[in-house]
């Protein structure tokens, strides 16, 4: 992928997220306590970013978008993973219960369709996953928002990116 891969892949996260709330919402990419991610349905967070080990030292091949589609092999790329908070936002004069479905709603769309793919992501497959955090995990990335009340929260990984 291009430089641009974190941003394309945060964007087309995003994209999927708003499909799910079916215009009910809206999706704030950024940090949890960030004052303009008041009145977000969903806060998408970008909170690590690894190498993917296991691609690290193999040749990554992919269709070329153009005619003839040739198969483009990249060296040496540097394929990674993103680590992703997916946390109810904040509706003024709302209670959570309808936050909480919208997040049901992202968690089952992303169950259903779990790959990003297309234009938005360079022609490549881009894996979304659930990935299960322990409390004591969740409680550490919190910790980096000492002024944000704790909200119900889900993280997912992206890869290969």
């Amino acid at each position: 992928m291009s430089a641009d891969a974190i941003f394309n892949v945060t964007q087309a996260f995003r994209a999927r997220l708003e499909e799910a709330l079916i215009g009910a919402g809206t999706v704030f990419v950024g940090p949890l306590d960030d004052p303009d991610a008041k009145g977000a349905s969903l806060v998408l967070f970008l909170y690590r970013i690894a190498p993917n080990a296991s691609l690290r030292n193999s040749e990554h091949r992919v269709i070329s978008n153009k005619p003839p589609n040739d198969v483009i092999i990249y060296v040496n790329s540097l394929p990674l993973v993103l680590h992703y908070l997916i946390t109810v936002g904040t509706l003024s004069g709302s209670a959570e219960d309808p936050l909480l479905q919208m997040l049901g709603r992202a968690i089952r769309k992303l169950n259903d369709d779990p790959e990003l793919t297309g234009v938005k992501v360079g022609h490549e497959t881009v894996r979304v996953t659930l990935e299960p955090v322990s409390t004591e995990e969740m409680s550490r990335i919190w910790t980096l928002f000492p002024t944000a009340n704790y909200r119900t929260s889900v993280a997912y990984v992206a890869s290969p990116v």
